[in-house]
């Protein structure tokens, strides 16, 4: 069975030590991480793994006692007055924690401006030894996988490829379908969730940070995805069940959801 990380947003209410616990129990390998909370996860707590020293060793610890690997580090985004420069010390965190790589989502609207630094980020990713996973997502200005796929082809660095959230190929319009058209190795990163076939247009941010079901308590279609998606490519849970947490739902039960319904899904692979 392939290899599974648990991300942040599974558990956004928990902070790096206590997702680490989590991804153990639950039997994961990796976790993707937050290197610091955002203010539209308010129920994230506070942490700074790139600010603190002392924090990130910890992290480093807990991540060797108990076996596991960092995916993915987050947030790297690129607007319109970001200067890539700013991310050093982010970047250096998380090569500190032994990421894989970086998530970044793109709002910049100007293209030639988007190019040249993503551009730029990427060639300081690599300098500091990490991948760089370009994020589509409907209401950035990577709106797609063509979109991701025109983007990263554009800038073509070395170590530039894309994170396919399962949710995001549905909800851009695309689909399972759109995956045949990466060329080899574009594809780095693969999120797993649920959810039904549609959304209301102005429900969407909310479900997507929020409300998303366990992989195979939708309409989705997770087999397909993992039938598509390079066997190369790294996987991860990405299914924060909103309604569960304000039920008062544990984090131990909603990870153990959520993983159960990915290992699932996995289960059923044709490999």
């Amino acid at each position: 069975m392939r290899r599974l990380a648990l991300d942040h947003l599974t558990a956004v209410d928990a902070g790096p030590l206590e997702l680490m616990d989590l991804a153990a129990s639950a039997g994961c390998q990796a976790v993707s991480l937050f290197l610091h909370p955002l203010s539209v996860l308010p129920q994230m707590p506070v942490f700074d793994l790139v600010a603190d020293s002392a924090a990130r060793a910890q992290c480093v610890a807990r991540r060797d006692a108990l076996g596991l690997q960092i995916d993915l580090a987050y947030p790297f985004t690129l607007a319109g007055a970001t200067d890539p420069e700013g991310f050093v010390p982010a970047l250096a965190a998380a090569a500190a924690l032994g990421a894989f790589g970086i998530n970044v989502l793109v709002y910049d609207r100007d293209l030639d401006r988007r190019v040249g630094r993503l551009t730029r980020l990427a060639q300081l990713a690599r300098d500091h030894g990490l991948v760089t996973a370009v994020e589509f997502f409907p209401a950035s200005q990577v709106r797609s996988l063509s979109d991701a796929l025109t983007l990263v082809e554009a800038v073509d660095a070395p170590g530039l490829g894309v994170n396919v959230d399962l949710l995001h190929l549905v909800r851009c319009g695309e689909g399972v379908a759109a995956l045949g058209k990466a060329s080899a190795g574009r594809l780095v990163y693969g999120q797993l969730c649920d959810g039904p076939l549609d959304c209301p247009a102005e429900a969407r941010d909310r479900e997507a940070a929020f409300e998303r079901l366990a992989p195979g308590e939708g309409q989705l279609d997770v087999a397909g995805f993992l039938a598509a998606m390079p066997s190369v490519a790294r996987l991860s849970v990405e299914s924060p069940l909103g309604q569960a947490l304000e039920a008062g739902v544990s984090r131990t039960d909603r990870v153990a959801r959520a993983v159960a319904g990915a290992r699932k899904a996995l289960s059923y692979e044709v490999v």
